[in-house]
């Protein structure tokens, strides 16, 4: 069975923050808003521009720190698939990635929990699993 970990809604932004003392402010409301309209794991300059379709005003700093407090509360992951600058992706749910050589996109690829014991039996005696990024890349069927 896969155990499903969905983004928080917007509306539960809010009593994260709280959890941590943090006020779910216009800013950041609207750029989790921005992240969980279009899934295409977004760069924080991706983010920055969507942002400011709707709050004009925004600065870069503000939009990057609300991602970085995001990361830290576990409502975003934070993913690096290359030397490029660092994605932000709402999937919570166990998964890995796969980006097109070609077209530059990311999808997710969903990994089952038979998968995920079978990835975590690897692991040397006493080692302890914090987390983990598996990545793929290669052409997708419409770029072959």
């Amino acid at each position: 069975m896969i155990q499903h970990h969905l983004s928080p809604s917007v509306q539960e932004l809010s009593s994260t923050l709280n959890k941590i003392g943090l006020r779910s402010t216009k800013q950041r409301l609207c750029v989790y808003d921005v992240i969980l309209d279009k899934r295409d794991h977004p760069t924080a300059d991706d983010i920055f521009l969507r942002v400011r379709k709707k709050l004009p005003k925004i600065s870069f700093a503000t939009v990057y720190n609300c991602l970085e407090t995001f990361v830290e509360c576990g409502l975003v992951k934070k993913i690096n698939l290359d030397r490029t600058s660092s994605r932000y992706c709402p999937n919570l749910a166990p998964h890995a990635h796969f980006k097109c050589t070609e077209s530059g996109a990311i999808t997710d690829l969903p990994i089952c929990e038979e998968t995920l014991s079978s990835l975590k039996s690897i692991l040397p005696k006493g080692f302890s699993l914090a987390g983990f990024d598996l990545s793929f890349h290669g052409t997708t069927p419409s770029n072959n």
